[in-house]
């Protein structure tokens, strides 16, 4: 499967990938709970995105990208938490990643939600 040319679902595939990676070296050193917190909401956020590629109208799609941008905030949280508790080093790639998509997705439930107040 390749690169499509949406930048969001791609990013948030992605970035589920490198949240499973977290989730494993969690797991590792027995922190279940924080581990699951973060396995939940950090693949949430693309799985969002993608119910969201078959939304049945623009009131739908920004409904969707709106819990995605919500679990993306989440995931940052528990990414910080992890951090500063030093109950791990969450590698700098993780939060340039997920501020990334924070942002992306913010624009776009942005643009959505004022072209659905016109």
């Amino acid at each position: 499967m390749g690169k499509s040319d949406n930048v969001i679902l791609d990013k948030s595939f992605e970035f589920s990938l490198m949240v499973i990676t977290l989730y494993r070296e969690l797991k590792g050193i027995k922190e279940f709970d924080i581990a699951r917190q973060l396995l939940r909401c950090g693949t949430s956020i693309g799985a969002n995105v993608e119910e969201s590629t078959a939304a049945y109208s623009r009131k739908d799609f920004n409904y969707k990208m709106g819990i995605a941008s919500r679990e993306a905030r989440e995931t940052r949280y528990w990414m910080r938490l992890i951090q500063k508790g030093k109950i791990l080093n969450v590698p700098k790639e993780y939060f340039n990643e997920i501020n990334e998509i924070n942002s992306i997705l913010t624009s776009i439930v942005k643009t959505t939600s004022e072209s659905l107040n016109k």
